[in-house]
């Protein structure tokens, strides 16, 4: 009954993906990875760290999906600052699981056939020196790469990075010289873009939340405006490669207008 179940699963798993291939793919995915401790209680694990354990092995899984689709973009929301009033005992193994997680993806990252520049966003002042020196070693070792991004926001919030591209763009044109007047007559939203956190990404095309929750928290709030949703009843570390596909396929069956 096992090996049937197993058969009549990658039968669907591969028409599935073929549907998914003749619809649009999109360029960028950005994923709200929820339930990690929700999914330790439910599954008798010993502790929350558990769970994000196994979400971040699933991050990993993640990216191989979307190697396999050709999708260049990828952000995933690790840690938001929300979450940094969780128990100590937490957020130290939420800190150490991403110190040891970047670097290992940066050297998966080195025989990828997708090979992807990492990068963190968020407010580092905000971290422990440890993980902000694992986050810079990662991103240096992957400055050359060109194929794709995988961007981890840790230590973020949307507001907090609106409210942060705000202060640089004051402090960039007062440097400069210009007055309030002047800064506020030539200001737009490509303006105030270009101070964002990661200004060279292209706005995700589709946003995947697990766990059931039907909100996006402050997940990219500015870049988000146009994209389409996903939201899964799944816990992030029982998401499957199915349905991962599942979303691509609502992605590909929508008419994305961008309020035309």
């Amino acid at each position: 009954m096992e090996l049937l179940r197993r058969l009549v699963y990658r039968f669907y798993e591969g028409r599935l993906e073929a549907e998914v291939r003749r619809g649009a793919i999109p360029h960028h995915v950005g994923v709200l990875p929820d339930g990690n401790r929700r999914f330790a209680r439910t599954s008798g694990l010993g502790d929350v760290g558990a769970g994000h354990r196994d979400g971040a092995d699933n991050i990993e899984r993640l990216i191989d999906w979307c190697d396999e689709l050709g999708i260049p973009v990828i952000t995933v929301w690790v840690l938001s600052t929300d979450n940094m009033h969780r128990p100590a005992t937490e957020l130290d193994a939420i800190y150490g699981i991403v110190e040891t997680r970047v670097e290992a993806l940066a050297e998966q990252q080195r025989h990828a056939t997708l090979p992807r520049r990492i990068r963190a966003v968020g407010r580092r002042d905000l971290l422990p020196a440890s993980t902000v020196a694992a986050i810079e070693r990662v991103e240096s070792a992957t400055a050359e790469h060109e194929a794709g991004d995988l961007i981890v926001a840790v230590g973020y919030g949307g507001r907090d990075e609106i409210v942060d591209a705000v202060r640089r763009m004051i402090e960039d044109h007062a440097g400069r010289g210009d007055s309030l007047e002047a800064l506020a007559g030539g200001l737009d939203a490509d303006e105030l873009g270009r101070y964002l956190y990661a200004p060279d990404v292209p706005d995700p095309d589709l946003v995947i939340r697990t766990s059931g929750e039907l909100r996006l928290s402050g997940f990219m709030l500015w870049q988000s405006a146009f994209s389409e949703y996903y939201f899964c009843e799944a816990y992030w570390p029982a998401f499957r490669r199915i349905d991962f596909l599942r979303a691509i396929r609502s992605y590909g069956q929508r008419q994305r207008r961008r309020g035309r």
